[in-house]
């Protein structure tokens, strides 16, 4: 039931908003002059490692010492913009349909987590990862690594058909009032570098 519904919802949802993706294309080539899709490797269900499909809202640069600038200097006025409205996540809908990710679960993030989350922590990993999920609707990136884990560790014991219903729909409503998309006067969420808590969150 929970697969047949991605691949309908994601179907239906990407040939729908196909002009806008097209236009979303254009203007990232036009004006970043770099690639149009970001590609990053992710952790997915029971740790098998897939790569994440994502607008690309950054340029290439670097600074005298070869490495990259910071996210912030990087991010351009279209991905901005792409990151607060979460339009840059739209080609994550060919992740669901390929099956490694559903429309909700707990978020995708870097196989290089895998080694800081407690053992409860991990537990995330018994279900597949999603394009929004139940710490999305409950903070998003305004609340800590350790309450968005135990977030996702409640959706993992408590999931069903109603309660994905409603992430979607207040997944929705969020987008649109661009509500917790990112802490104030920060360029993104830091890094996850393991918990000093454990399991007490």
């Amino acid at each position: 039931m929970k697969r047949f519904f991605d691949i309908v919802v994601a179907t239906s949802v990407s040939l729908m908003v196909s002009p806008l993706l097209i236009l979303i294309m254009v203007l990232i080539k036009v004006f970043q002059r770099g690639p149009v899709f970001f590609k990053h490797a992710r952790l997915g269900i029971n740790n098998d490692e897939f790569y994440i499909l994502k607008f690309c809202t950054m340029t290439d640069d670097r600074g005298e010492d070869g490495h990259w600038l910071p996210d912030k200097e990087r991010t351009t006025r279209i991905g901005e913009f792409l990151r607060r409205t979460s339009l840059d996540e739209f080609p994550g809908f060919w992740n669901v349909l390929r099956g490694d990710m559903s429309l909700v679960g707990p978020r995708p993030l870097p196989p290089q987590y895998l080694n800081r989350y407690s053992k409860k922590q991990a537990r995330r990993h018994e279900v597949k990862p999603g394009v929004t999920g139940f710490a999305q609707i409950n903070g998003r990136n305004a609340i800590s690594w350790e309450r968005k884990f135990s977030l996702d560790v409640w959706y993992v014991d408590n999931q069903s058909f109603y309660l994905d219903i409603k992430i979607l729909l207040k997944t929705v409503i969020y987008v649109l009032v661009r509500r917790d998309i990112v802490p104030e006067n920060k360029g993104a969420m830091e890094e996850f570098m393991g918990s000093k808590t454990g399991d007490e969150l």
